[in-house]
């Protein structure tokens, strides 16, 4: 399998630009009103309002990048789109018309149809259902209609309104304009006082992040296992995982100890919650708040980092976004493939990784389950069908791992670094699906058929690999070593 090229490393973050949300506002918004006034460029007059009336309405801009108005958030954004056409006659409905048509091909005709057939093979017809997705999709990016529609017509209407009064020439010194800067003031303070409100007392579905840093004895040179290989399946719900069928992966948790409520953290983003499993650390510590990475990489210790102090080695073996954040450290693999033959290559590179570099800890990203849950939907049966493939692929992995002698004191941890709520597979702001992952451990330390219903977070993956391996907690790490699961010294 293909390492990512420096042009899709590249590429997958020009992508971000489009696919996260809080860039994706301001981009759309100035291309649009671009391309709807592109007969006046050659005017210099033109070019002058535009700018002027764009920076009257920036801190709007910077209101709504600041403010994600996740999940039923959203609804509220509709309120703010009224009293401005209260306070402001409504003019150019085509603008308004262009950019609703705009933004719907783009999510639905070249995201979710020609982008998904040129990266992993989706059928030209994955519009008719995509366009579904779209609507009920609640995640933090761009697909996000319910959130990026009224944001989009507000900042359209009122840079289009300025910009009216600014392009003719005797409103610069009238009364008039002086009182519309007036009223745009108060309505920009109302909107950001607005803002605040409802995300001072409304949300309140992120979880609880541990003040304290990882305490307890000092792993060290005590390793418990010779290796530890993680295999996590990008994205799989929970529930679905349940319903699937992958009989591998329940008799690994039947036989070892299942955490049955294993949080991830917020916002769920991939690159996001990979960081905070492998450093302990929460997006506050190191930094990763998005797959959007302005400034690369991670400011806090990793495993990885943990393991080069006692004179071990790991890897973890993924797509390119999490080069962004954990660098070197990556194996990278393309993720431009047909999605049918993306786990299968991905399992073959780790087997020549085990094989040529024999790494103590192991990560293996598995992406065909997320990239059908974005581009087919997760409550469909393609979702279920690649969980299915995921499990063959595992059990196919872990038997060659066993006949190259590499289980005999090894621990298995299989986990989802985030779940899939309805729409276009969407997770980052911990809607229903998203929240809580599958999560067990299985090997020679691992308890036989333990299951824990006490909350953890997925922050415990650091510093329980710390444990396992004898190598010092990472600098940063918050959560708790996963003791619960290990056998004490009378059951090993």
């Amino acid at each position: 399998m293909k390492h990512a090229s420096s042009f899709e490393i590249v590429a997958a973050r020009c992508w971000n630009l489009l696919n996260e949300g809080k860039p994706f506002t301001p981009i759309f918004t100035v291309s649009v009103f671009l391309l709807y006034r592109y007969d006046q460029w050659l005017n210099g007059g033109f070019w002058t309002a535009a700018g002027l009336s764009l920076l009257m309405i920036l801190p709007v801009l910077a209101i709504f990048y600041h403010y994600d108005f996740p999940l039923f958030l959203r609804n509220y954004l509709w309120f703010p789109a009224v009293a401005a056409l209260l306070l402001w006659e409504p003019a150019h409905l085509p603008l308004h018309a262009l950019s609703i048509g705009l933004y719907l091909f783009f999510t639905i005709y070249f995201w979710g149809t020609f982008y998904y057939r040129m990266r992993i093979g989706t059928s030209w017809w994955n519009f008719r259902r995509f366009w579904k997705l779209v609507l009920k999709n609640s995640d933090s990016t761009s697909g996000n209609a319910q959130e990026q529609l009224p944001k989009l017509l507000l900042l359209l209407f009122l840079w289009d309104h300025f910009y009216s009064l600014l392009s003719s020439e005797s409103s610069w010194t009238a009364a008039p304009f002086g009182d519309e800067v007036t009223v745009l003031a108060v309505f920009t303070a109302c909107l950001w006082l607005y803002s605040w409100i409802l995300h001072r007392y409304l949300f309140d579905w992120k979880p609880k992040e541990p003040e304290r840093f990882t305490n307890g004895p000092d792993p060290a040179g005590k390793a418990v296992n010779e290796k530890v290989i993680v295999i996590v399946v990008d994205g799989m719900r929970k529930e679905r995982f349940e319903e699937a069928d992958a009989p591998f992966l329940k008799k690994l948790r039947q036989e070892g100890t299942e955490y049955t409520q294993m949080e991830t953290v917020y916002p769920a983003r991939t690159v996001v919650c990979f960081s905070s499993m492998f450093t302990g650390a929460y997006p506050k510590d190191h930094g990763i708040r998005s797959n959007m990475v302005w400034k690369l990489g991670i400011r806090v210790e990793s495993i990885f980092d943990s393991l080069r102090k006692i004179g071990k080695k790991g890897r973890l073996l993924g797509i390119a976004h999490l080069i962004d954040s954990m660098g070197d450290d990556v194996e990278s693999v393309t993720a431009v493939m047909h999605n049918d033959k993306a786990d299968r290559n991905i399992i073959e590179r780790a087997k020549k990784i085990m094989a040529e570099q024999n790494p103590d800890l192991f990560v293996v990203q598995m992406i065909a389950v997320d990239q059908t849950g974005h581009s087919m939907g997760v409550l469909y049966d393609e979702y279920l069908q690649k969980i299915a493939e995921a499990d063959r692929l595992i059990e196919e992995f872990v038997g060659w791992l066993r006949d190259q002698g590499m289980m005999k004191n090894t621990t298995l941890v299989l986990c989802a670094d985030h779940g899939q709520a309805d729409g276009i597979g969407g997770h980052g702001h911990l809607d229903e699906g998203e929240r809580f992952v599958p999560f067990f451990l299985h090997g020679p330390a691992v308890r036989q058929g333990c299951r824990i219903d006490e909350r953890h977070s997925l922050v415990s993956v650091a510093p329980t690999l710390a444990y396992l391996l004898g190598a010092p907690y990472p600098n940063s790490s918050r959560g708790p070593v996963l003791t619960e699961a290990f056998k004490s010294d009378d059951q090993a």
